[in-house]
């Protein structure tokens, strides 16, 4: 028993809702080769836990409170480098994947595909292999020759998506209308739209901003 137990992937899943992690240990559980040995609900939680169990594999959500799956992952991998992580997340948008893949991540799987995808993207991972959704895979290749959106044009779209015109976007960080306007192009421009609607959308989509 105990050689079948040592054989075992040992996985740490990271997430704030029980529920989805429930549903991920009820999937790891019909699998004589895989094992939950613990869990975390952000991303402080993510970092102690990985410390004390050691896991062979991580299952990572990004959006979690206090401490985000990125952060959580460059911490962990700054003290582990071998760590192998999966992005567990409703995100696809190629901009979140990337700064999780550049923080260290391995994998990235959507939560939509859990159930069809979750024990193959572990047994690969731990493999030694790489999983990108193909989907997300072209989105980063179509997107890698453009021009990233500054922190302020990314502040001015956060702005924009609850909302406010550009009278009040300049009162709130203390620039010029004008200034507004000039990053509106700018932005406009990158992301391929014609107006303030269409930016908010595809920023949302491709993971610039949240909703």
């Amino acid at each position: 028993m105990s050689s079948l137990s040592s054989a075992r992937i040992r996985i740490l899943i990271v997430d704030d809702h029980p529920v989805l992690r429930e549903g991920v240990a009820a999937v790891i559980q019909t699998q004589p080769d895989m094992e939950m040995v613990g869990e975390a609900v952000d991303g402080g939680d993510a970092i102690e836990a990985f410390r004390r169990l050691r896991p062979d594999v991580t299952l990572m959500d990004l959006q979690m409170p206090r401490l985000d799956g990125v952060l959580a992952i460059s911490a962990i991998r700054q003290e582990f480098p071998q760590a192998r992580i999966i992005v567990l997340t409703t995100y696809s948008g190629d901009v979140k994947a990337l700064r999780a893949l550049k923080a260290g991540a391995v994998g990235y799987l959507l939560k939509s595909s859990l159930r069809k995808e979750l024990v193959e993207t572990v047994r690969a991972v731990h493999q030694g292999r790489r999983h990108l959704p193909p989907e997300l895979a072209s989105e980063i290749v179509a997107f890698a020759m453009d021009d990233p959106l500054s922190a302020r044009e990314i502040e001015i779209l956060r702005l924009v998506a609850i909302g406010n015109a550009n009278k009040s976007i300049a009162v709130t960080l203390k620039i010029s209308e004008d200034t507004v306007k000039a990053h509106l192009k700018s932005i406009f421009g990158k992301l391929r739209v014609a107006d303030r609607t269409h930016a908010v959308t595809v920023a949302a989509r491709r993971g610039f901003i949240d909703l």
